[in-house]
């Protein structure tokens, strides 16, 4: 029987060998109770081109005195960082890698956030 955290894993890596065989620049997206964190990955794997997360010093003063990084307000505005980011970098495709999270309340805010400021996937 495979723990819960197994079982997204497994999702998850099944996601990454697809994205990896299209060699495509990924988006992935890694949520806890407290953050949600954003990542651009390059096509081969091999470098971070950019990054947001709601544990930066700056994005906790945005949100306010208790910096709450786990509500879909958050991820909204981390979706429009990384996105912001990944264009400054000369990224406007990337695929979506929501590491075996569902696609629904946070992990969806991202996407969408990202999405209308100029992402492409």
């Amino acid at each position: 029987m495979l723990t819960k955290k197994e079982q997204r894993l497994r999702r998850a890596r099944q996601t990454r060998i697809r994205i990896a065989i299209q060699g495509a620049v990924r988006l992935s997206v890694t949520r806890t109770n407290l953050h949600i964190y954003a990542s651009v990955i390059s096509g081969d794997g091999s470098k971070v081109l950019a990054s947001a997360s709601t544990a930066e010093a700056e994005v906790r003063k945005d949100l306010g005195a208790s910096g709450k990084g786990g509500n879909t307000a958050a991820a909204t505005v981390i979706g429009k960082r990384i996105a912001e980011k990944a264009i400054a970098a000369g990224v406007s495709k990337v695929a979506f890698d929501r590491s075996g999270f569902a696609y629904h309340g946070r992990v969806k805010a991202l996407a969408d956030a990202a999405r209308e400021a100029g992402l492409q996937f």
